[in-house]
């Protein structure tokens, strides 16, 4: 924590930036190893140059700050208070620049903070942000690696209820249930369950449709464990499937490979993309496979870098992402494989070791 505090305290010198306001709760935890969900009320990390840091949290967490927070110096509102004036005393006069995380702020909360500060300047604070998080330390990776294996667990006791008769939503409610029993604090995303013609639709929505022999059936899911995500899509077989189908999930699984296999420092994000499209397109399906490659996984689920075919920014050890790519057919089903990747000095960790060879599960 401390080394974070210094590295953004150092960007603020280089900017001179005289202070700036974490109120991400993501990033209160990132910086100060205290984890909460404030809801609708007011939390604020505060870092003025040439002072020591200082936490505003509601009065009601004040306990919890104290026994996590590595930052001492911590604040209360109560909830008949005005956060903002805690904010305006705690503030030196004559701040003239303000970092604020414009992706995250709201407008109404902007103009109760410029209120309060009146600063002459507002400057964003998401860039140097995003460079700490994206190079993950030793520990996140421990952590990711527990959320991993978390939800392949989940997903092979899920696997295991596949019955004649059984629905996607029913699924679901197996796979999220095992998530809270093996350990995880919840679902990263909405857990998806598609099955037959469903398949075929990447962002799908899991119903009442029951599972049916001869047809593909996908899990995408993850969880978070430690303040960290895990995501993870394998594909199966009901029983026997058409020849169509088959050639679909083998082209997949190969263009899996390749983008793993291409994954290594300094190469760019595009070539992955382009590893894994080129491959699909050759096999006759390059307008079934409309999104990106994959994303950033972190303390988010989605977070940077966006892994696509026109990002030419440079790969780095310690990044951690997803390699997803996918093949949607209408009426005919589809097919997504995901793994989640550590980018190493010397090449790629896959950090998912869930089995990738075609599975069929039998009624």
């Amino acid at each position: 924590m401390k080394t974070r505090i210094e590295q953004l305290t150092n960007y603020m010198d280089q900017r001179a930036i005289d202070a700036v306001l974490i109120t991400m709760p993501k990033h209160v935890y990132y910086l100060t190893d205290y984890a909460s969900d404030p809801h609708e009320r007011f939390l604020g990390l505060l870092m003025v140059r040439g002072a020591e840091p200082q936490l505003i949290v509601p009065a009601l967490d004040f306990e919890a700050a104290q026994a996590a927070s590595s930052v001492k110096s911590i604040h209360t509102h109560t909830d008949t208070e005005n956060p903002y004036e805690v904010l305006s005393k705690l503030m030196p006069t004559g701040i003239r620049t303000l970092g604020l995380e414009k992706e995250y702020m709201t407008v109404s909360r902007f103009e109760a903070i410029s209120q309060a500060v009146g600063a002459a300047v507002y400057t964003e604070i998401d860039e140097p942000l995003r460079e700490m998080r994206v190079i993950k330390t030793p520990d996140e990776v421990v952590r990711m690696k527990h959320a991993v294996r978390i939800i392949e667990d989940v997903l092979r006791a899920g696997i295991a209820q596949v019955k004649p008769g059984v629905t996607e939503i029913e699924l679901v409610a197996e796979l999220e249930y095992q998530m809270k029993k093996l350990g995880a604090s919840g679902p990263s995303f909405s857990t998806m369950v598609l099955a037959g013609e469903k398949s075929a639709l990447p962002h799908g929505v899991p119903g009442s449709r029951a599972i049916r022999e001869g047809e593909l059936l996908l899990f995408d899911l993850g969880v978070y464990a430690d303040g960290y995500a895990s995501d993870i899509t394998r594909t199966f077989a009901v029983g026997d499937i058409s020849v169509e189908q088959a050639k679909i999930y083998q082209t997949v699984l190969q263009a899996n490979q390749l983008a793993i296999e291409a994954t290594s420092p300094n190469a760019t994000l595009a070539s992955l993309d382009q590893a894994a499209r080129e491959h699909i397109t050759a096999a006759g399906y390059g307008p079934y496979f409309m999104h990106r490659l994959g994303h950033g996984l972190g303390m988010d689920v989605h977070e940077y870098p966006s892994v696509h075919s026109q990002n030419q920014d440079l790969l780095r050890s310690g990044m951690v992402f997803t390699i997803e790519p996918g093949i949607y057919v209408p009426s005919v089903g589809g097919v997504r494989i995901e793994d989640d990747v550590l980018v190493t000095d010397h090449g790629v960790e896959v950090l998912t070791s869930f089995p990738k060879e075609l599975t069929v599960i039998g009624f």
